[in-house]
């Protein structure tokens, strides 16, 4: 058996979150993503240290979440949450805007609360992430004054954004930041039966959201807008790719990072040992947790 190599904190939560995904009931509904409309949350308290503004589009509404301390006006995250392209923005995505903006020493945050399936199936979450990003190129920030950033569904979507970007020639942002990326919706990747019985969130199980097609309905899930595992990625900014060595994703990960360094791309990529899917979301709690926001920060730094 290989040498569990996180920390305590990091195994504990860990072992809480298998606990809970293992509930036959609500552990259940919340693997295959029943339970993410229906799970009523608190009104979102803003720290007193940052401005939201709330956005309204036409199909969407979007946050913007400002520093009142020392803004950095000239560079801006465009954030694209998780939740398998069938739930909506959530609290938790919020706080990640807040941490996004301090180690980004003071960079303005913008949450994007986009269709979700089955109300509205592909093309809607894509078309809404790129009418985002051109909302910023009107608000006066350069392609290279953004940053992309998303977990999970988020981070597929943040590489299928560039796609677009791609095959529509205009300029892409100055760097992507996925955590634990979905970009393989065939999940044709080895980690999908290597790491079967030991993912504490999606593990035991093909009723959950890893399988979940919703979003793709008939459409073909290798095109590179679902799945950007399948596209090109010469031409993409600099990314940083974090993702746990016990997540079922981990091959959507490994996968992109390989074949975006074979056609260039300046690619950071770091499997956190014994962690689970978007475990950044620990925030402080737990020392892996704590470095990865760290690494962002560094990245932010350095593109």
């Amino acid at each position: 058996m290989a040498e569990d190599k996180a920390s305590v904190r990091g195994r504990i939560i860990r072992e809480m979150i298998a606990h809970f995904s293992n509930d036959n009931v609500i552990g259940r509904k919340w693997r295959n993503g029943e339970l993410r409309d229906k799970l009523k949350e608190p009104a979102w308290k803003c720290p007193q240290f940052f401005l939201m503004q709330t956005i309204q589009m036409k199909h969407f509404q979007m946050e913007l979440l400002t520093s009142k301390l020392s803004p950095k006006e000239d560079r801006v995250i465009l954030q694209l949450h998780g939740g398998g392209y069938i739930g909506r923005m959530r609290n938790a995505y919020r706080s990640f805007a807040g941490l996004y903006s301090e180690v980004g020493k003071g960079m303005s945050v913008l949450s994007v609360d986009y269709r979700v399936a089955p109300e509205d199936p592909y093309p809607a979450a894509l078309e809404d992430a790129v009418a985002a990003y051109e909302w910023l190129l009107s608000c006066g920030f350069a392609p290279d004054q953004i940053v992309v950033a998303g977990d999970s569904a988020g981070g597929g979507l943040a590489m299928a954004l560039c796609h677009y970007l791609k095959d529509h020639d205009k300029a892409m942002p100055a760097g992507l930041i996925a955590m634990s990326p979905w970009t393989d919706m065939t999940a044709g990747g080895s980690s999908y039966t290597d790491n079967f019985t030991c993912d504490p969130l999606f593990g035991n199980t093909m009723d959950s959201l890893v399988y979940n097609r919703d979003y793709a309905g008939e459409h073909d899930v290798t095109d590179p807008y679902l799945s950007p595992l399948f596209g090109d990625f010469a031409g993409f900014p600099p990314m940083l790719i974090q993702v746990g060595s016990l997540e079922m994703l981990l091959s959507d990960s490994v996968s992109v990072a390989a074949k975006a360094k074979e056609q260039g791309v300046k690619v950071r990529l770091h499997v956190y040992e014994g962690m689970f899917h978007v475990f950044q979301m620990a925030m402080m709690l737990m020392p892996e947790s704590k470095q990865a926001w760290q690494e962002i920060g560094k990245f932010l730094e350095i593109i």
